[in-house]
């Protein structure tokens, strides 16, 4: 059965689409101010890399924040439904995942079967979810992605206690003007957020093992500062994005339940 699954997140709209548990096509697009015309690129280019027409897929579930802005979803489910779903397929061992996208972050913690246990999700504005790396990575002026890489030569830990990009900011402007070098800084902001990160997974009882899914599991830096602050290593899937559309795709072809 080809099946979709379509994630509407609050920085990003993507789309998987499987068959009988393989993944045939991926797309991604920014999301914007006209929700309904990403959602339909999202899925042109889906089935553009999946190299079929939309009327081969059978079933669509949609997730995300966004979810109820896909008209045509046959039903739809929440991230942390969507989310433990997708995990317990690639990692059936995993009984912790951690998923931090742009604005939010949530810890799922999921039986041997893959149905969740319990779950918590921290703030919008707390300094656990990528738009704070995003916001600190402009205040050094630097490239996202140089931000994780250069946090992993520093040998100093500098305490950073932000709650939010605007204060996190601050702090950094501060720490620039005591002449902290860079590395260092870098590794506070990614520090600041992995524990934050920790501290709402340990509210749901952290247990191996634990899967890192959602698109800051592609920076290095905050991957290193988890693992030091959890004392243990992380799982990450190779395309961490896109493992909630996994799961809705999943569910909605009865693969998952």
């Amino acid at each position: 059965m080809i099946s979709a699954g379509i994630d509407v997140g609050a920085k990003n709209v993507k789309v998987l689409i499987q068959e009988d548990g393989k993944v045939l096509g991926k797309g991604s697009v920014l999301a914007g101010l006209d929700m309904g015309a990403d959602i339909k690129e999202a899925f042109d280019a889906a089935f553009k890399d999946a190299g079929i027409a939309r009327d081969k897929v059978e079933k669509l579930y949609a997730t995300g924040a966004g979810r109820n802005e896909v008209k045509d979803a046959d039903d739809s489910y929440t991230e942390v439904g969507a989310d433990a779903a997708g995990v317990a397929y690639l990692y059936p061992e995993a009984r912790t995942v951690i998923d931090v996208g742009a604005e939010e972050g949530r810890a799922i913690r999921v039986d041997e079967r893959g149905k969740v246990v319990d779950f918590a999700i921290n703030e919008r504005c707390a300094a656990g979810a990528g738009a704070f790396t995003e916001a600190m990575a402009r205040a050094l002026e630097m490239p996202l992605e140089e931000l994780g890489k250069i946090s992993l030569t520093s040998t100093k830990a500098v305490p950073m206690n932000a709650q939010c990009a605007v204060f996190g900011e601050s702090e950094v402007v501060s720490l620039i003007h005591q002449k902290t070098e860079k590395r260092d800084i870098a590794r506070a902001v990614h520090d600041a957020m992995a524990t934050r990160i920790t501290s709402m997974a340990r509210r749901v009882g952290v247990q191996p093992e634990v899967a890192l899914i959602g698109g800051v599991a592609k920076n290095v830096g905050f991957v290193e500062s988890l693992e030091r602050d959890l004392e243990l290593e992380v799982m990450i899937p190779d395309d961490p994005e896109f493992v909630s559309a996994l799961g809705a795709a999943l569910l909605a072809a009865g693969i998952a339940k």
